[in-house]
């Protein structure tokens, strides 16, 4: 229906121009997310990244009505362009905001578990 194109387009803008960052200690980059699923997350590469591979990360996604999503999160690629995250933990109130954006970017999900499964293939 036009109406569920409609939600699902206004939840892919947000999933996807959502501002979001990346944390460990007192470093923060703020990064542009590439795709998402309740398995990681792909975002491309900040211009000042030093972080190293096998490391763990907060990931912070700000959504729309002061919802945030709030991932533990391991460097397991490292590309020119793009960084690749496992997700270690996520809490009960992330993984509903969570759901409802992969509900509704499902072709994206199926898409994010191969090339997450194709880049921890390519690191070991």
């Amino acid at each position: 229906s036009m109406s569920d194109n409609h939600e699902r387009r206004r939840f892919q803008r947000i999933a996807f121009d959502a501002p979001a960052e990346i944390v460990q200690g007192e470093q923060s980059w703020q990064v542009e997310l590439h795709d998402i699923s309740f398995r990681g997350v792909l975002v491309r590469r900040p211009w000042n990244w030093e972080g190293e591979a096998g490391q763990d990360y907060l990931l912070r996604i700000a959504l729309d009505d002061n919802l945030q999503v709030t991932m533990q999160v391991e460097l397991v690629h490292r590309e020119e362009r793009v960084l690749g995250f496992l997700c270690h933990h996520i809490d009960l109130d992330s993984m509903s905001h969570l759901r409802r954006l992969v509900e509704l970017n499902l072709g994206d999900e199926a898409l994010l578990e191969r090339e997450l499964a194709a880049l921890c293939e390519d690191d070991n």
